[in-house]
C-alpha cells in the first residue's frame, strides 16, 4: 500500500511550519513512519535552490524565473525524497508544495497561474492527498513573519499587500478543491490548532 502525502500551506507567519512539525511529531507518537520535509528544499539540490529564491532583494527574480526555479527544486525533491518515501508506505508531511507556487508566483501576473499548472502537470504530476491551509489575518501574519528576523525574508519584503492577495488565493483554492484542502483557523494557541490538524489527518489516513 502506498503512503499518504500531507502538505501545509498558508501565508507567511500563519504558523504552518509549526503545525507541520507538530503533526509529524503527533503521528510518530502513535507509531506512524513519517518523513517530515519542506519546500523549497527537502533534498540537497533543492536546498541549494532555496537560498536563491528566498534570500536577496524582492526584485532579484521575475515571477517567470521563480516558477522555473521552484519547479526545478520540486522535481528534485519529488525524485529524491517524496516519491521514495510514499513508495515505501510512509507518511510524508511537507511544509509547502505546489500550491505555494500557484499563489506566490501564479497570482503575480496575467497567465502565470496557467504556466504554473502546465509545468506542474509536465514535471511533477502529483498532488497531495491532504492539504491543510492554516488561515491567518494577513496583517498579523506579516508582522509575525517580519518579527522573526531571519535571512529568508524575500517574500515578506514584498509587504502585507502580497500576503492579503495570497490569503484570498489560498481560500479560493480550498473552495475549488474541497476533497483535498482543509482550512484551519491558525489564530489560536498552537496546541489547539495542532489538535484539530491531528484529528483531520488521522481520519484521512484511516481512509487511505
Amino acid at each position: 500500500m502506498g503512503g499518504v502525502f500531507i502538505t501545509f500551506e498558508g501565508i507567511d507567519g500563519s504558523g504552518k511550519s509549526t503545525q507541520a512539525r507538530l503533526l509529524a511529531e503527533g503521528l510518530r507518537a502513535r507509531g506512524d513512519d513519517v518523513v517530515a520535509t519542506r519546500e523549497p528544499g527537502g533534498s540537497p539540490g533543492a536546498e541549494e535552490i532555496r537560498a536563491l529564491v528566498l534570500e536577496g532583494d524582492p526584485d532579484r527574480w521575475s515571477p517567470e524565473t521563480e516558477i522555473l526555479l521552484f519547479t526545478a527544486a520540486r522535481r528534485d525533491h519529488l525524485e529524491r525524497t517524496i516519491a521514495p518515501a510514499l513508495s515505501a508506505g510512509k507518511i510524508v508531511v511537507c511544509d509547502r508544495f505546489a500550491d505555494s507556487t500557484r499563489m506566490y508566483q501564479g497570482l503575480r501576473g496575467p497567465g502565470l497561474r496557467e504556466t504554473v499548472d502546465k509545468l506542474h502537470k509536465l514535471m511533477i504530476g502529483r498532488e497531495p492527498d491532504l492539504t491543510f491551509i492554516i488561515d491567518m489575518d494577513p496583517t498579523k501574519g506579516h508582522a509575525r513573519a517580519k518579527g522573526r528576523g531571519g535571512t529568508e525574508e524575500r517574500f515578506e519584503d514584498f509587504g502585507a499587500a502580497l500576503q492579503e492577495q495570497m490569503r484570498a488565493g489560498f481560500l479560493d483554492l480550498a473552495e475549488t478543491n474541497p476533497s483535498r484542502c482543509v482550512v484551519i483557523d491558525g489564530d489560536r494557541a498552537p496546541e489547539a490548532v495542532a489538535q484539530d490538524v491531528l484529528g483531520v489527518a488521522t481520519a484521512r489516513i484511516a481512509q487511505s
